[in-house]
């Protein structure tokens, strides 16, 4: 097996047992191992330590498989891993009330790129590194075996990829392929899912815990959802007793698919307006117009993909929170979220500080939210916390 063999200064990182090694700190690679094949991970003075998949295209040169060094990495080891992922699962995911999660969570599962979400009879898949790739018939056979769905479909259509030096890869691995949509059960409500051609897998399953929480803040309150894709925020908003929703998204298809959403929850659509159009271009009219809102949900897409872009982000989280925070009535809450991974917790929580002193009004922080807890996060790998949210009073 190609063996890694890693620089004396850097063999701290396998103390700490952090999955990813950087090709800075390798000092040699031995044999010719192709894109994402296993090698085998040793320390300067040839001593065995683990394997991991090797990428030839990505900084990230190896991602750890194990820390074992006598694992073998063959389809017995995926199988655990897939089936120790879902034991977890099982544990945390009430199934009677919810049929859509997260299975595996790649690093913080011990599996380097893979992520496996469940959509009620159906697996969606990505595999976003290397060695996730050079596994995937492994992988997929193992998925269906273990899970028997309707059908597996994979949704390997991240810009990450490309580090990885793979192409995007989409479409039906096994069995059926889903209709234009699926339908689905969150916590009791009823959702139709783009598994095809929606953002991630389809849905943002990562705020489920978020959405409900929702509930408490939303009784007769006028609500103000801005990045509202299909609705999620809106549907739990509504069915606690909201007055209005005021819904603002950029896609046309996303605020149609909202509208069967709330129809399918038995909502009276006359409690919703849409706003077809951009989030920072809305805001500053609803701002020009006096508008003001009870409750604002701020979750918008990634505005950092690189540690380069975190300013010009930060810019953007704060002109978004400033103008959220000036519509909001006094004793008004604010839920602001940031999935950007280079933007950290306190990084966050300082943006929306300044935006508190430059709007001249007083915020209190309620609470701390983060991903649900089907997207756990390995203590070796705290990376894998990308989600950052905070519920705010304003005064």
């Amino acid at each position: 097996m190609p063996a890694v063999i890693l620089k004396k200064s850097r063999e701290i990182i396998l103390e700490r047992k952090h999955p990813w090694i950087f090709s800075g700190a390798i000092e040699k690679v031995d044999g010719n191992p192709a894109n994402g094949e296993t090698v085998q991970v040793l320390t300067s003075d040839k001593k065995l330590v683990g394997s991991g998949s090797f990428s030839s295209s990505s900084q990230i040169q190896v991602r750890m498989w194990s820390f074992n060094p006598k694992a073998e990495i063959n389809p017995e080891f995926f199988r655990r891993k897939i089936s120790a992922a879902f034991s977890l699962r099982e544990k945390i995911i009430n199934t009677s009330k919810t049929n859509a999660y997260r299975i595996i969570n790649a690093e913080s599962d011990r599996l380097p790129g893979l992520i496996v979400d469940r959509y009620a009879d159906f697996i969606v898949c990505q595999f976003l590194s290397a060695g996730a790739e050079y596994f995937k018939n492994t992988i997929t056979e193992i998925l269906n075996d273990i899970f028997k769905p309707v059908g597996i479909y994979e949704r390997s259509d991240s810009v990450v990829r490309e580090k990885e030096g793979l192409n995007s890869a989409t479409g039906s691995l096994k069995g059926n392929e889903p209709e234009e949509l699926t339908e689905i059960v969150e916590n009791d409500f009823k959702f139709l899912v783009n598994i095809k051609d929606g953002h991630k897998t389809g849905f943002y399953l990562d705020q489920r815990e978020n959405r409900k929480l929702i509930t408490d803040f939303s009784n007769g309150k006028q609500v103000l959802n801005c990045f509202s894709y299909t609705g999620g925020f809106s549907v739990y908003a509504l069915a606690s007793g909201a007055e209005k929703v005021t819904q603002i998204e950029s896609s046309s298809s996303a605020i149609e698919l909202s509208h069967k959403n709330i129809k399918m929850n038995d909502i009276n659509p006359d409690q919703v307006e849409s706003v077809n159009g951009d989030v920072f271009e809305v805001l500053r009219k609803f701002r020009d117009e006096r508008k003001t809102f009870d409750l604002i949900i701020l979750d918008p897409p990634k505005f950092a993909e690189s540690s380069s872009q975190v300013r010009k982000a930060g810019r953007g989280y704060k002109d978004i929170n400033l103008l959220a925070i000036k519509l909001l009535n006094p004793g008004g809450i604010l839920f602001t979220f940031s999935c950007s991974g280079h933007i950290s917790t306190e990084l966050f929580r300082k943006i929306i500080a300044d935006a508190s002193l430059d709007s001249e009004r007083e915020v209190k922080i309620l609470n701390h939210l983060n991903q649900s807890s089907d997207h756990p996060v390995l203590t070796n790998f705290p990376e894998g916390l990308y989600l950052k949210g905070l519920i705010c009073h304003v005064k």
